[in-house]
């Protein structure tokens, strides 16, 4: 199993002379005795998906214990029939217990929580709204390209996209993230669209709102003014704020924010482009939450 845990069935079966199918079934054996997962400590959950395979709209949903940073299930599908299953198959006791949710901004998913979850505070993953916001930035930055591809003026067009092309990244990542180059560019980038060097900067004082250590009603009065003053930039991203206004300050209470579920995201992906031998669901379920709950000192 360790072997597999850091490589892959076919290689592991190559090296000790057996077939895939013995190695999977030795994985699946003693997978069944390990994945016994205690539930019993959840208190805060974080609720994710993964694309099983990207761009075919095909989404694992991705369960995890925020407080220990470990997937504690992936359910075949983020419907909510499915999902709703697992959860109910955990108990009544074990959901009352749950104090708190971190969602990503869909309406399902909070609807599911209010269902379920009767002692939960339902908490917006900051790094979702984030991404509204700096989706809205991307698609401005677009527009300004496009809007000078249809300039007649030549050296002005020209200047124009010399500085917008390549900037995505200098944009949406966070500013004291850059290298040297990246910055080079987004100064370049910002001389040649005043819109975009606006949407910026309301972009990087949005983040300092959700990063700063301000009290909770000091953060609720600059993320109202903010949105008072990016209403015309990000008009787009406003109107969610709007609608999840109760759950995107439920962040200011705790922090919490599902950032972990991102990492283990991310891990997750690494798993399933790897591929590691496994030709089905259950397989990629079981080799994943492995990586999270398996020990070789494990009875």
């Amino acid at each position: 199993m360790q072997q597999v845990l850091n490589s892959n069935i076919h290689s592991v079966a190559k090296k000790n002379d057996l077939s895939d199918e013995e190695v999977e079934s030795m994985l699946k054996n003693q997978g069944s005795q390990i994945l016994n997962i205690n539930l019993n400590q959840v208190k805060r959950l974080g609720i994710d998906e993964i694309a099983l395979v990207k761009g075919q709209g095909n989404y694992l949903a991705v369960l995890v214990d925020l407080d220990t940073h470990k997937p504690i299930e992936i359910v075949n599908s983020r419907r909510m029939e499915e999902i709703r299953k697992v959860l109910r198959g955990w108990g009544v006791q074990i959901l009352e217990q749950i104090e708190e949710v971190s969602i990503e901004l869909w309406l399902p998913y909070k609807n599911l929580v209010e269902e379920l979850m009767p002692n939960a505070n339902i908490t917006a993953d900051r790094f979702h709204v984030m991404k509204q916001v700096n989706d809205e930035l991307d698609a401005m930055r677009k527009a300004e390209k496009r809007a000078a591809m249809s300039l007649e003026n030549k050296s002005e067009k020209e200047r124009i996209l010399e500085g917008l092309n390549k900037s995505k990244y200098s944009f949406i990542k966070n500013e004291d993230s850059l290298n040297a180059q990246q910055k080079e560019k987004l100064k370049s980038a910002q001389e040649v669209s005043p819109i975009l060097a606006k949407m910026h900067k309301l972009k990087e004082e949005f983040r300092d709102i959700f990063e700063s250590t301000i009290s909770w009603g000091d953060s609720i009065i600059k993320l109202l003014d903010w949105m008072h003053d990016a209403l015309s930039c990000f008009p787009k991203s406003i109107g969610t704020m709007v609608r999840w206004f109760g759950e995107i300050v439920g962040y200011f209470d705790g922090r919490t924010t599902s950032g972990t579920v991102e990492g283990i995201n991310h891990k997750l992906k690494l798993i399933k482009r790897l591929g590691y031998g496994f030709r089905n669901f259950s397989n990629f379920r079981l080799r994943s939450l492995l990586n999270w709950h398996f020990s070789i000192n494990s009875p």
